[in-house]
């Protein structure tokens, strides 16, 4: 019998298949640190690590047994792909059941963003002055703006769905462009990355992490955009360069950002912890347990379907 090892501390019922046709270990409370999977990992054939360290070439190679990585996310660069590729590791991932709640939260910073939800609930929470006038301490619209999505995906396609309905204008920009019927569903327009970044009432990050989107948003992406600009990011905190975001929120080259994701998470700036034009969440964009019941569920048939067939598998590499 396969043996998993399961690095989270994950409700039971969505993994009762898993239970029933692998031995599985799984901590009752608490993530496994690094050190105690290095020690186990030996004696698995399955994986299912989490995201507060990397699953690299050193937990590879002392997983001698190791057959399959099944990533508990949408994203994987907690994940050395490359050197499981290597190794003849499968990695698999969960795209389907991570889709609607991270567009949702997008798309619930990019209000709470716009409107000023954070910065008025805190002001009255600590008794500091709110301007009760007719402009003062106004927020943005959404209505009639137009949203720019970089990485028009699954998540990118939820979010413009939402913000089309709230009257928003789309325009995108995505490795490959989306096909005529997908972009008439949204009333999308493709641009160039640097017109998206001039032209957009708001700019919201979906692509996903890859070598070649680290830092992808920087000084000189955010001088470009309007100063009414709100950004966003749900996607990954490496993308973007976190000093530069905050001098840009500082110093009022854009307006707002709305954030679920850090450079060095858990940790946050303290640069961005002290300015008001800013939302932040713990990297919740998930954070349901309905929707954190699910992803276990997809993570659990990427497994069964890997070894028996019986569901489809969405293979990393």
């Amino acid at each position: 019998m396969k043996k998993i090892l399961v690095t989270i501390a994950l409700h039971r019922e969505p993994l009762a298949e898993l239970f029933e046709k692998f031995e599985v270990f799984m901590p009752q409370d608490k993530d496994l640190k690094r050190d105690q999977v290095l020690e186990m990992i030996p004696d698995f054939e399955i994986l299912i690590p989490n995201f507060s360290f990397s699953t690299d070439k050193e937990i590879m190679d002392k997983g001698t047994r190791l057959e399959l990585i099944s990533n508990y996310g949408v994203g994987y660069n907690n994940i050395d792909v490359e050197y499981a590729t290597r190794k003849g590791i499968v990695v698999t991932n969960i795209p389907r059941t991570t889709c609607e709640p991270t567009a949702e939260l997008a798309f619930a910073l990019l209000l709470a963003a716009g409107r000023r939800i954070g910065y008025y609930d805190r002001k009255l929470r600590e008794h500091r002055m709110v301007d009760w006038g007719v402009y003062g301490d106004a927020g943005l619209p959404l209505f009639g703006k137009r949203l720019g999505i970089i990485g028009m995906g699954r998540i990118g396609q939820a979010l413009a769905r939402r913000a089309v309905a709230s009257g928003m204008n789309i325009i995108y920009h995505n490795r490959n462009r989306l096909s005529p019927e997908i972009e008439q569903l949204y009333g999308a327009t493709y641009v160039t990355f640097e017109e998206l970044l001039r032209t957009a009432d708001y700019v919201s990050l979906n692509a996903p992490s890859t070598p070649e989107t680290i830092r992808m948003i920087g000084e000189s992406q955010f001088s470009m955009m309007k100063p009414t600009a709100v950004f966003i990011n749900t996607a990954r905190g490496n993308m973007v360069d976190e000093k530069a975001l905050a001098r840009a929120l500082r110093e009022k080259k854009i307006w707002a950002a709305g954030l679920d994701v850090y450079e060095n998470e858990p940790r946050i700036s303290p640069e961005l912890l002290d300015l008001d034009n800013v939302v932040l969440a713990p990297h919740a964009g998930t954070k349901t347990v309905e929707d954190r019941n699910r992803m276990a569920e997809e993570m659990a048939q990427n497994i069964v379907g890997f070894y028996e067939g019986k569901y489809e598998v969405s293979r990393v590499n």
